[in-house]
């Protein structure tokens, strides 16, 4: 039996658990953490607001027709940034072999560790409950796609163990759109040709899926069977400071994907500035349903990290790729860091 190595943690509604934890009277009504503006978007819903059939990426008008009586907050990423660290640094408690995928999400790589998994994720879950008063959902397994196939099964609080010798049987009864790899678009030529859960794509050949879905095919393949070879990206000195989104249900509103860039200009602006760094390249990456990726990057001349001048540059990045499909993923980083510090020294020298 392959060896249970990897965690993956997802922190349950995080910005509006948050918001409830800082003022418990939030506690039992549904609240949607997004932009105030009709063009803002959901960033996150907690398990009462879903029950109206809000979800993220969704525009705030559309929400407010679902779930008037809504409690709808405006983002307050610095706050976030400081209970997403509190939790990381409780997960370098563990092991330092970890990849941190989010504000609210990571892998742990735990091969090393004498501890049982299982103790570790309740010690964690603990540990965050104390801490900052935060549920998670744990996934456990032998590698990064079913530690986070895992992590989903029991949201919220959730712990979900996954072993060599339940795949493919524990697969088989799901949607062919859990996999990761197989998005919107990718679903519905699989149902258009009568594939509709894992069981039957398990009957697909790999040539087959090649054909349909170029090299994605052969990693589809492989995962429905317990394969994934990707590591727990362990490196810590970062090049570039980022964030990105997959979407629930793929999109071309250009004013939902700007919405994205505003939130993530300023959260990057908030890292830059905790971590004293300035920076001038900018890049948009982008991912379509037919998980085609496209990148679009601007160097300028002088190092920025204010929110506003970040925006307005991926902005424009934006509305230059000139995007032919859905969206299912966006993301924004900005790189050629420098410290404030050195840029001082190189200003006053």
């Amino acid at each position: 039996m392959e060896k249970l190595s990897i965690i993956h943690i997802d922190m349950d509604a995080f910005y509006a658990s948050v918001e409830e934890q800082d003022n418990p009277k939030l506690k039992g009504h549904p609240v949607i953490v997004g932009g105030k503006s009709r063009h803002g978007i959901v960033t996150t819903a907690n398990y009462e607001a879903r029950k109206y059939g809000i979800h993220s990426a969704m525009p705030i008008f559309m929400a407010r027709e679902l779930c008037p009586h809504g409690i709808f907050i405006q983002p307050r990423m610095d706050r976030y940034r400081e209970v997403s660290n509190t939790v990381m640094d409780i997960l370098y408690e563990v092991t330092d072999v970890i990849e941190q995928v989010s504000i609210d999400e990571a892998y742990l790589d735990i091969a090393d560790v004498k501890e049982d998994p299982l103790y570790i994720a309740k010690m964690i879950k603990k540990k965050v409950l104390i801490e900052t008063g935060l549920t998670l959902s744990v996934g456990i397994s032998y590698n990064k796609f079913l530690a986070k196939l895992a992590s989903d099964w029991n949201k919220p609080n959730g712990i979900k163990v996954i072993t060599s010798d339940m795949v493919p049987e524990i697969l088989l009864s799901l949607p062919v759109k859990s996999i990761y790899g197989i998005g919107k678009k990718s679903a519905k030529k699989l149902n258009d040709i009568g594939i509709f859960k894992v069981e039957d794509l398990m009957r697909l050949s790999e040539e087959f899926l090649i054909e349909l879905f170029g090299k994605s095919g052969s990693e589809i393949y492989d995962r429905i069977r317990g394969i994934d070879h990707r590591k727990v990206n362990t490196s810590r000195e970062r090049k570039s400071i980022g964030s990105e989104t997959t979407f629930n249900e793929s999109t071309d509103d250009i004013e939902i994907l700007k919405a994205y860039l505003r939130e993530f200009s300023y959260e990057i602006a908030l890292d830059m500035k905790n971590k004293g760094v300035q920076g001038r390249t900018i890049t948009v990456k982008t991912k379509d349903e037919n998980f085609s990726q496209h990148t679009k990057s601007k160097t300028i001349n002088n190092y920025i990290r204010n929110a506003e001048d970040i925006y307005s540059i991926s902005e424009n990045l934006l509305l230059d790729m000139n995007l032919e499909n859905k969206l299912r993923l966006i993301g924004l980083s900005v790189s050629n860091l420098i410290s404030m510090d050195l840029e001082q020294l190189s200003m006053f020298d």
